[in-house]
């Protein structure tokens, strides 16, 4: 047992994902600010740890000797609760995926490329954000890897920020056009790519919660009698949230939204 492990206690482990600050404007993204704030102020006393699942930014690149500007409160809130000892985990999402070191070096925040088990209280957790996983979007996957190599990285840093951060923003929101309302529609088993990928993983190896972000739709999806697929949804519409209290995994919406999740258990 590590020592999260043994200073959980009575206290509980809290996922979310998908806020997607700075998106698609500037007063609308600093409301969902303040609300996240307010929500990470009253856990503060109850979390033991916090897993943020992907997509914090709408964009995010970190240049050299430059981080993007704005996100002070929430990135302020996270340093206060590491300093209290609340162990916090990032996951970068697609549109937060150029982190450099900046969240380790001055938040003392891990941040995690690729999906990662964790084990906690005898629960076996795989969590990752979710993009280019399971069968088809094949052209994201492409774009994926091609976003992912060094000298694309360093080619989009030689550019000047404001029509580097400015080219972002607008394939952000085209992105954003081009998917619409389907974010909304539960797809069922054999077409949501997560769940699909989530049995495979499970004939590999044991999991108890398979959890992830990306999708937008909060889902909680019983895979067998021992194992649970739980999307995160987001902090756009449905301000979701899960809650681990040692035994149990739970679902919630911080604005009352609960019936909008899809569950099946």
């Amino acid at each position: 047992m590590n020592v999260v492990e043994r200073s959980m206690g009575h206290k509980k482990i809290y996922f979310l994902s998908d806020f997607h600050l700075g998106a698609p404007d500037y007063n609308s993204s600093l409301e969902r600010e303040k609300i996240l704030i307010k929500f990470l102020s009253e856990i503060k006393e109850l979390a033991s740890e916090i897993f943020i699942v992907g997509d914090m930014f709408d964009f995010w690149y970190e240049y050299k000797k430059v981080v993007p500007k704005g996100f002070t409160r929430l990135l302020g809130k996270l340093a206060e609760l590491s300093d209290a000892g609340v162990v916090i985990h990032f996951f970068v999402g697609n549109h937060d995926m150029w982190m450099r070191d900046y969240f380790q070096k001055e938040l003392s925040i891990p941040v995690y490329f690729e999906p990662k088990e964790f084990e906690r209280n005898g629960k076996s957790f795989l969590i990752g954000h979710g993009d280019g996983l399971g069968p088809g979007d094949h052209g994201y996957k492409r774009l994926k890897k091609v976003f992912r190599n060094p000298i694309s990285k360093w080619l989009f840093g030689i550019l000047p920020p404001v029509a580097g951060m400015g080219l972002a923003h607008f394939m952000s929101r085209r992105s954003r056009a081009q998917t619409g309302s389907s974010e909304e529609v539960f797809l069922g088993e054999e077409k949501e790519w997560l769940i699909i990928y989530s049995k495979e993983m499970i004939l590999k190896k044991k999991f108890d919660f398979l959890v992830f972000g990306h999708r937008h739709l909060p889902i909680d999806y019983r895979l067998n009698d021992t194992s649970r697929y739980i999307n995160l949804g987001d902090w756009i519409r449905y301000f979701t949230y899960a809650v681990f209290d040692g035994e149990m995994l739970e679902l919630k919406s911080y604005k009352g939204m609960d019936e909008k999740i899809i569950r099946n258990t």
